[in-house]
């Protein structure tokens, strides 16, 4: 082979990185595979060795020494085998070199795919390590196709590609070829030529690595995100918390006339954002939680995390909210159950309690 070809691998293991061993290796599978279906044969007794040393590749034949040759292709005499090396004894396996006929034209077509192809693999393997560390960030992206539902997105300046199944897609958001979008990287998979990168745009994470770009007090880890509860498209509860008493942790995140929490709710398209400020008294957490209603009592059952909460009638469907929505990320938020009742339905229920009791029982 000529010797040039060796000084190119040495390049591309210079420029690109590509180990010039991993290559030479794949490239001697590669010319085996090819000299088998250029000859039709199995080619399980042929071995191909490339030395960039002496610039040549090498084919080799092994045969089984034996008194009677049935097959020509994988066996060879004692009396033939000690022609070449008189050591040679029966049983042993003859090695012996030969030159495969037309074979010139079909080696470099099969060297030129080998390479090219191991250079795809390793821009794309490098690719995916550094987006390996980009895990639970958001990343800028163009969508670039639609397919069964999944959305194709094209990451960093095209040289790797994301998938936003539809789990992932807010229902709310309408998703077309050429759209610009923050997505967060809810996971890199890296099963070799399956490689895939899946973003999300209904992660809470988005919204948590949102706000750390627009706060600069969370950013600095002067305000701390606490928790988040949200249901994609349309609200999300965020619980923030400042051990420095002289922040005011919600303007932080709010800003001056709510620029900051506007910026995130514009990138969410509208999707609403209730910032709660977190207290270690779990009660206290719980009455936050369910805002924008006023609570007007919380109470707990000693052992459960479950909290009874009452609010004024004409609060109890804010309290609840649409569907239940409020209340329901509220104890998603807290991780306590909640059982919100108007205060008059608790009147009620505490006065059918001490219906069936006498006066000497209640005073006991």
């Amino acid at each position: 082979m000529d010797k040039d070809f060796f000084l190119a691998i040495e390049d591309l293991e210079r420029e690109k990185g590509i180990s010039s061993e991993v290559l030479l290796q794949a490239l001697e599978a590669a010319l085996l595979s090819a000299y088998k279906k250029n000859t039709g044969n199995s080619a399980d007794n042929i071995r191909i060795k490339l030395n960039p040393e002496k610039g040549v590749a090498k084919f080799y034949a092994t045969k089984k020494i034996v008194e009677v040759v049935e097959d020509p292709e994988k066996e060879i005499t004692l009396v033939e085998a000690k022609q070449h090396k008189r050591t040679y004894k029966m049983g042993d396996t003859f090695e012996v070199e030969f030159v495969p006929k037309k074979f010139g034209r079909i080696a470099a077509q099969t060297a030129k795919q080998v390479v090219l192809q191991k250079l795809r693999e390793l821009e794309r393997d490098n690719t995916i390590a550094e987006y390996e560390d980009k895990e639970e960030e958001i990343q800028n992206c163009i969508i670039r196709r639609i397919e069964n539902r999944n959305v194709y997105v094209e990451i960093g300046g095209g040289q790797i590609e994301g998938v936003m199944l539809p789990q992932d897609q807010v229902p709310t958001e309408t998703y077309n070829v050429n759209d610009k979008l923050i997505v967060y990287v809810k996971k890199v998979r890296n099963n070799g030529k399956n490689a895939q990168i899946l973003v999300s745009r209904t992660a809470p994470g988005l919204v948590r690595r949102l706000f750390e770009n627009e706060v600069p007090e969370i950013k600095q880890g002067y305000v701390e995100i606490k928790s988040i509860a949200r249901e994609p498209g349309q609200r999300t509860k965020i619980a923030i918390y400042s051990q420095d008493k002289n922040i005011d942790a919600v303007g932080a995140c709010v800003g001056m006339r709510g620029i900051r929490v506007n910026a995130v709710v514009q990138e969410l398209h509208g999707e609403k954002i209730d910032i709660i400020l977190w207290s270690e008294d779990p009660l206290e957490y719980i009455s936050k939680a369910l805002s924008p209603a006023k609570v007007l009592k919380v109470t707990a059952l000693e052992g459960e995390k479950i909290a009874k909460v009452i609010v004024p009638d004409d609060k109890l469907s804010l309290a609840i909210g649409r569907d239940g929505q409020n209340a329901r990320l509220a104890a998603r938020l807290t991780g306590w159950k909640i059982d919100v009742k108007s205060l008059s339905k608790a009147e009620k229920e505490e006065a059918e309690i001490f219906e069936n009791f006498s006066e000497q029982e209640i005073i006991d």
